[in-house]
């Protein structure tokens, strides 16, 4: 089995330093955003990079701070700080880039479209999750969140989920889906009929508020929270492909 490349240390600009794993290509970039707690190593980004080296697409990957191969502490971590790491990195490049957001990196995608129009040139979430804070807790958990200053549960993918307070607050901050997201890119949304986790309803949600006229939804039945399975890949990639070549 081969070794995966090493990962670039990329300075934030604080001395902290995030992996980062680039493929050179044609613009504009895709950029692959993880989930909550995830990394750039999973079969969604990796399955995007074995395309964009076929096809001679550039593709960039990167670990929030305190995920993965980052620098940092994930307790420190917070809905605010992960958008700045990939603020940070979209403006130490050159050229445009296509987002494709996993769960919560389909918020980050939105909140970074917001932050960078002129950037963004287009957006694929896949079972995006804006607002999870709102709609993913029992009102106990939420309580717990804020009288204790973190909450911990067993994560359905084995181990322990850790939400801070910090995370909270920066979250709660930053919802978007009560009124229009003033984002005029074109926008893919896949998600799972049967995803757990991301209520699918949220999908149309997320299409009613973006601002953009090209916004489409894909239920893809029998589909989990995860998406990875091979015709979901396949799908993801297509999707990749399709909105690219259109632009």
């Amino acid at each position: 089995m081969s070794m995966p490349d090493p990962a670039i240390r990329f300075d934030r600009g604080d001395g902290l330093h995030l992996a980062l794993r680039m493929t050179g290509g044609a613009a504009p970039a895709i950029l692959f955003l993880p989930g909550y707690a995830s990394a750039m190593t999973g079969g969604k980004a990796t399955a995007l990079d074995a395309w964009a080296r076929r096809t001679g697409r550039a593709m960039l990957r990167l670990d929030y701070s305190g995920c993965g191969e980052s620098d940092g502490r994930f307790a420190d971590g917070t809905l605010a700080r992960w958008r700045d790491d990939v603020l940070a990195v979209i403006d130490a490049c050159e050229g445009e880039v296509v987002l494709v957001g996993s769960s919560m990196g389909g918020w980050l995608a939105l909140l970074v479209a917001l932050a960078r129009p002129d950037r963004v040139r287009g957006i694929v979430g896949v079972a995006a999750a804006p607002d999870f804070t709102a709609w993913g807790y029992t009102e106990d958990e939420k309580l717990a969140i804020l009288r204790d200053g973190r909450l911990q549960k067993p994560s359905p993918y084995g181990g322990t989920e850790i939400v801070t307070k910090g995370f909270w607050q920066s979250a709660e901050a930053l919802r978007l889906t009560h009124a229009e997201i003033a984002v005029d890119c074109p926008v893919r949304l896949l998600h799972g009929e049967s995803d757990a986790e991301v209520p699918p309803w949220l999908a149309t949600r997320i299409a009613e508020r973006v601002r953009s006229a090209d916004v489409r939804t894909i239920l893809v039945k029998g589909g989990d929270h995860r998406l990875s399975r091979g015709a979901d890949l396949a799908l993801l990639v297509r999707t990749v492909a399709e909105l690219v070549e259109g632009l």
